[in-house]
C-alpha cells in the first residue's frame, strides 16, 4: 500500500468522528476529523513524513512548519522521514517572556524557503495565520501541504494568503476519509 493509501486509511479508521460538533471557524458539522489521533500512530505518522518530505524537496524547502498544534505532528514527521531541513512552529501571539518569539525552533534566516503545513483545513484561518506571521518575518514561503482539507473554502482562501505561483496541497481530501457524508455536493 502506499503512503497516500495508509494516510487515508488510517484518517478514516482513526480521526474521523461521527456527529455534531463545532468547528474552530464556528461553523457546525456533522462529522470531525481529529487528525492527531491519526498521526500521532506509527502507520500515519510514517506516511505523512513521507508525503511531506517529499513535497517539500519538490519546491525546494529548507524549513517546514505551521501555526502550533497543527503543524507539530506534521513538521516533526517530515523530519522523521528524512527531510534534511529546520521545522518551526508559529505561535498564536508573540511570547511575551523568555526572547519573546512568534516563531520557534532554529532561527529561520533569509536564505530559508519555507513550507507551510496544516492538519486539517475547513476556512484556512490557522494556515494563514502562520503564512501572515512568516510574511511579518520576511520569510519566503514556497508551498502549503495540509494533512486533509475539508473541501470548505480554505483552499482559495490559503492560495490567496499565500500569493500566485505559491502550490497548496492536501495530501488528502475529505471526500477520501468520508464519501458518504451527509452533505457531500
Amino acid at each position: 500500500m502506499d503512503a497516500r493509501q495508509t494516510l487515508i486509511d488510517e484518517l478514516r479508521t482513526h480521526a474521523l468522528v461521527i456527529g455534531e460538533v463545532t468547528l474552530s471557524s464556528g461553523r457546525t458539522a456533522q462529522y470531525y476529523v481529529d487528525a492527531k489521533r491519526a498521526t500521532l500512530r506509527q502507520p500515519a505518522f510514517g506516511a505523512l513524513g513521507e508525503l511531506v518530505a517529499g513535497f517539500a524537496r519538490e519546491v525546494g524547502a529548507t524549513a517546514v512548519g505551521g501555526l502550533t498544534m497543527g503543524a507539530d505532528p506534521v513538521a516533526c514527521a517530515a523530519l522523521a522521514a528524512g527531510f534534511d531541513g529546520k521545522a518551526f512552529f508559529v505561535r498564536k501571539e508573540t511570547k511575551q517572556h523568555g526572547l519573546q518569539r512568534r516563531v520557534e525552533g532554529p532561527l529561520l534566516d533569509d536564505a530559508d524557503r519555507c513550507l507551510v503545513v496544516e492538519d486539517v483545513v475547513t476556512t484556512g484561518g490557522s494556515t494563514i495565520q502562520a503564512i501572515e506571521a512568516l510574511q511579518a518575518d520576511g520569510r519566503t514561503i514556497v508551498g502549503v501541504v495540509s494533512v486533509l482539507d475539508r473541501l470548505a473554502g480554505g483552499a482559495e482562501a490559503i492560495q490567496e494568503a499565500a500569493g500566485a505561483g505559491v502550490p497548496y496541497r492536501p495530501l488528502t481530501t475529505i471526500d477520501d476519509v468520508h464519501p458518504d457524508r451527509p452533505d457531500r455536493g
